[in-house]
């Protein structure tokens, strides 16, 4: 009788290859731990705090508040798809901002019109910072930490130090609206991180535009050697990052209804946290919009707990610190297991041995030397 031969593409119980089984339960451990832990936090600050935590105003605060951290977020993200980083986008929020109350409070334009030059504004700094650090051949890192600082001094140029503030008549109304105002009972401005979530995860997976950009971070060489124009389209990423940053300007100069030049610094800090962590999730191993809403809402439902549970001030920029090193860190392993994996499959199969018989009897093997 012939005994029977186990397939190889079988497991121990006929069950599927064990490796591709335990790859895939990683991947979407990999894929959805950020999402599972936004719900288990969720739950865990419900039963500890079950008088302020699982309430309507927390949920209204969380999605109201942290809209502009996740919308700048974005904005970080998208320099980050190609390689590089953008550290002026702090001082670009604040310039926006004040820009904004600068040209209603003291120039007296219509809100509309001051908005749309501010978002345009920002479009341009991210021009020139990407101008400067493809065609400058400038690091990023160094580039936009000088262009910052820059904007920084125009910032206090604009105040003269000091905060704008509104008459006694206040902003106009339809301008504060754009953050204060509901719909469908939510905060408008979780709908803006949604719609512009979307528009991002439309263009950088199902769009050719997506697709250079991701090619452009992984391999910038591969990328100039298939015809990918490599700086003019990392020059497009910090373009669409600045004016990203334009529109949360807007948002928070709505927000804040008042000047401050040295507010944005103090998202800097949370915008790349939420950008670097958001890498280890949906689509591990590479920046993506979906998986920076993601870590937004793991930041923001673990700061909200540890809020209402009466920390002290200072572990806001502990918190953010360890959650940094810790997004580095895991977005740095998931990109080289995912290269590990992209090799592994690729990798040619060796040439199965051929089995060898035994000599026959009287056949060469027996012939006298």
């Amino acid at each position: 009788m012939t005994p029977s031969r186990s397939s190889p593409r079988s497991g121990p119980h006929g069950s599927g290859p064990p490796s591709r089984s335990r790859a895939h339960g990683g991947h979407l451990i990999g894929a959805y731990g950020l999402v599972a832990l936004t719900v288990l936090l969720v739950l865990v600050f419900s039963l500890t705090l079950p008088r302020t935590f699982p309430t309507q105003d927390t949920a209204d605060s969380i999605l109201s508040n942290q809209s502009i951290p996740a919308v700048l977020a974005l904005a970080a993200m998208i320099p980050i798809v190609t390689g590089a980083f953008d550290l002026s986008i702090g001082y670009g929020l604040g310039l926006a901002h004040v820009m904004v109350m600068y040209l209603i409070v003291n120039g007296e334009w219509p809100w509309p019109l001051a908005c749309l030059v501010v978002v345009i504004g920002g479009a341009v700094v991210g021009l020139l910072n990407g101008l400067i650090v493809e065609f400058g051949r400038i690091d990023s890192f160094i580039a936009t930490l000088g262009t910052g600082s820059m904007l920084y001094a125009v910032t206090g140029w604009i105040t003269d130090g000091g905060r704008i503030v509104p008459g006694p008549q206040g902003l106009p109304a339809a301008f504060t609206d754009i953050y204060d105002s509901t719909l469908l009972g939510l905060p408008l401005p979780a709908f803006y991180v949604v719609a512009l979530a979307a528009v991002l995860w439309l263009v950088l997976e199902r769009l050719p535009l997506g697709r250079y950009l991701y090619v452009i971070g992984s391999n910038p060489r591969a990328a100039d050697l298939v015809g990918i124009r490599t700086r003019t389209y990392s020059v497009y990423a910090f373009t669409a990052s600045g004016l990203i940053v334009g529109f949360a300007g807007v948002l928070l100069a709505a927000q804040q209804q008042i000047g401050n030049p040295s507010v944005g610094l103090d998202y800097l800090l949370p915008a790349f946290v939420g950008a670097l962590l958001g890498s280890t999730a949906i689509k591990p191993g590479r920046p993506n919009a979906l998986g920076t809403v993601v870590a937004v809402a793991v930041l923001a439902v673990g700061l909200t707990g540890i809020g209402q549970m009466g920390a002290d001030f200072w572990t806001i920029p502990l918190f953010y610190g360890g959650t940094l090193l810790l997004a580095v860190g895991l977005a740095g392993y998931s990109a080289r297991r995912q290269l590990s994996t992209v090799a592994s499959r690729d990798a040619p199969a060796a040439p199965p041995t051929p089995p060898t018989s035994p000599p026959q009897e009287g056949g060469p093997a027996d012939a006298p030397p």
